[in-house]
């Protein structure tokens, strides 16, 4: 595999999502390369995944007194916050030569299980993909309750054209979780595994250093830049 690693030092969140719509763009025209990308934000944002309500999801105008933007990006999944501390990625594959890429399902656990063994190479314990596009971690992990439970540190999501995809994710390494309760309602669909945890019980920091993390994800890609 010969994916192109990008760097992007200072990014714009707006102009980042809109980035990735692009070489998705450029791919599936023929004339792009195949990119995987990382960036972390400056300050606090929240982005709603396409066809979500920003009324259900995200307490709207608690991020218009706090000045939070609010985005949307063409991938599905659910609303979250995003800020320093989360780190973020994005993959843009061709389709075609690959046969786990020719459907959603069968996509999400090929690449969710590249990042799966990418992780587990830096944490303690065992990684393991839930709700189809998690990443979950048990160890040292606590519920209020003192009780041991999964906790998820990175979600994902998926935007399909005809010879390319979108796959990106974050991965929290020292995110500060109390904005999530702040800013985001409880979510209309969860996994069964949440068990209606609210997002402080639900959500859990790495604790990794970013450079360790950027540095698994792009051996395990094999990505070169």
């Amino acid at each position: 595999m010969s994916v192109h690693l990008q760097e992007v030092s200072h990014p714009d969140p707006e102009a980042r999502i809109r980035q990735d719509e692009q070489w998705l763009d450029s791919l599936e025209s023929g004339i792009g390369e195949e990119v995987l990308c990382f960036w972390e934000a400056t300050q606090p944002f929240v982005v709603v995944g396409y066809g979500q309500s920003l009324e259900r999801e995200v307490h709207v105008e608690r991020c218009k007194i706090g000045a939070v933007p609010i985005l949307r990006r063409c991938s599905g999944g659910g609303a979250v916050v995003q800020g320093p501390g989360c780190l973020n990625y994005s993959l843009i594959l061709r389709i075609n030569g690959r046969e786990p890429l020719r459907g959603v399902t069968s996509t999400n656990a090929w690449i969710m299980e590249h990042q799966r063994r990418a992780m587990s190479r830096l944490l303690p314990g065992a990684v393991t993909v839930a709700g189809f596009t998690d990443l979950v971690w048990s160890a040292g992990n606590e519920d209020s309750r003192g009780r041991g439970r999964d906790r998820k540190f990175s979600g994902n999501a998926q935007r399909r054209k005809r010879h390319a995809i979108l796959f990106h994710g974050t991965i929290l390494h020292h995110f500060d979780l109390s904005l999530m309760d702040e800013l985001l309602r409880m979510p209309s669909a969860q996994p069964d595994y949440r068990e209606n945890r609210p997002h402080t019980e639900f959500v859990a920091n790495t604790g990794l250093d970013p450079a360790a993390i950027r540095a698994a994800i792009t051996a395990e890609w094999q990505a070169v830049g």
